[in-house]
């Protein structure tokens, strides 16, 4: 590796580090603990490629990013953080910075990409930009990317944080997938609240929606998304007809029309072997995909998200409290089935129901044991009871919602979402006849009939099975 690298960093131990490093892969190296000295080294023609950290003591590495741009446009600029956020990616991608890595990082990892970004600059290329932007991304709500617990350094997550930074204003589909409690919904917000498209609405459609659109081509979810982003959320558990009439609305999207973002749980591979969900449907939505890993891949972000939740709780009004180091060993320890959110339940209920300052192990031991044990994979969708399966979807429609509330009639959207799946089960398990159906389910049948017939249930004689 030839040329020269600007390095700005006001921790001395990482300059050595870096210095040392690139020197033994051939490069010359200016080291520096200022902004200040590093735009004048830019200034003065100095420099293959700049590697900057983000808080500096004068100022700010990624706000400098547009001066270097100015003076030498293509000077690639890699930068490295601490700051372990979605908005430190989103803010690096949109300063068009040639690539962002977290602290701690890999060393091999930073020379390898140093070494590409200065090929790339001999041979003229520029790195991969995120496209033009009609306001600058500090126009969205600050609070708002505070508020979102989307905090990582794994590898992991920070590819999925460079991934959104990307894609924000990319004009395809965007699918995201993962298990119940990772924080899909989170992605998808931050999808819309840092696009230039988050002046528009955002809207949320289920199942339910597509199966009582009476055009059957989602005319009115498009019309009331406009230009903004329409999220499809659980999107493995559309039946075949709802299926059908999303694939109708995808084909007649104007070209001014909203993007579609699409929520799906793990079971969307399944229904795709088995021949349950369409390939064709599949493809339309999947122009990027967005996987959210979970938490038990993730370890090390634990502590992070755990100390994230406590700031929060304090600054809302609960008792500061911070975990032992014994505590926070239980909680790297365990599985978390729920992922995210559960951990997020149990350290509110830790804030609210403690006093003292630290959380010890018992206390956190008793409320883990609170929560139901880790399950296999290809069971954690079967756990719990009915009403903490609704529980679940019913927080995640209103975390979707993010500041805002849901458009008003949520008591009856919610019941549809229930009675749908209910009254087509109770016909299936009854061989459709009706009668019986409306027995078992203690209604009259006259009640049955108008209930299928606003949920577009077709009743058939079906096999019998009870």
């Amino acid at each position: 590796m030839d040329g020269t690298v600007l390095v700005a960093d006001d921790d001395r131990t990482i300059r050595t580090v870096l210095t040392q490093a690139l020197t033994r892969a051939g490069c010359r190296v200016h080291a520096t603990s200022s902004l200040t000295t590093l735009l004048r080294w830019v200034e003065e023609g100095k420099g293959d490629l700049v590697v900057t950290d983000v808080m500096m003591p004068d100022g700010n590495g990624i706000e400098m990013l547009p001066r270097i741009k100015t003076l030498r446009p293509g000077l690639p600029v890699i930068v490295i953080s601490a700051q372990n956020t979605i908005m430190t990616a989103i803010q690096a991608t949109e300063a068009e910075a040639w690539d962002y890595l977290p602290k701690p990082f890999d060393l091999p990892d930073l020379l390898s990409r140093a070494g590409k970004a200065m090929e790339s600059s001999r041979r003229g290329m520029r790195a991969p930009a995120a496209p033009a932007h009609s306001a600058p991304i500090a126009a969205a709500d600050p609070s708002a990317a505070e508020d979102l617990p989307l905090v990582g350094r794994t590898p992991s997550m920070q590819a999925l944080y460079r991934l959104v930074a990307r894609v924000m204003n990319a004009e395809l589909p965007a699918l995201i997938t993962g298990e119940s409690g990772t924080g899909k919904s989170l992605i998808a917000r931050a999808l819309h609240d840092f696009s230039d498209r988050r002046g528009q609405p955002f809207v949320l459609a289920s199942a339910q929606d597509f199966g009582a659109d009476p055009l059957g081509n989602g005319a009115a979810l498009t019309a009331r998304a406009r230009g903004g982003s329409l999220v499809i959320d659980g999107l493995g558990d559309l039946d075949a007809q709802a299926q059908a009439r999303l694939v109708r609305m995808l084909d007649s999207l104007p070209d001014d029309g909203p993007r579609i973002i699409a929520i799906a749980d793990g079971g969307l591979n399944a229904g795709l072997d088995s021949g349950t969900f369409r390939h064709d449907l599949y493809y339309r939505l999947s122009g990027v995909t967005l996987h959210v890993p979970p938490l038990r891949e993730r370890i090390e972000d634990i502590p992070l998200l755990a100390d994230h939740f406590l700031a929060r709780a304090a600054r809302e009004g609960g008792t500061p409290r911070r975990l032992s180091a014994s505590a926070l060993e239980a909680v790297r320890q365990y599985r978390w089935p729920g992922n995210v959110r559960q951990l997020e339940n149990v350290i509110r209920r830790l804030v609210i129901t403690g006093q003292e300052p630290e959380i010890g192990r018992a206390e956190i031991e008793a409320a883990l044991n609170a929560h139901p044990a880790a399950t296999p994979l290809g069971e954690a969708a079967e756990a719990g009871t009915l009403a903490d399966s609704v529980a679940r979807h019913v927080r995640r429609y209103f975390e979707l919602h993010g500041a805002d509330l849901p458009p008003p009639g949520v008591y009856q959207r919610i019941l549809r979402e229930i009675e749908a799946p209910l009254i087509d089960i109770a016909l299936e398990y009854t061989g459709g006849n009706q009668a019986r159906c409306a027995d078992l389910l203690g209604i009259n049948r006259n009640t049955l009939r108008k209930k299928t017939n606003e949920l577009d249930i077709r009743v058939t004689r079906r096999r019998k099975l009870m």
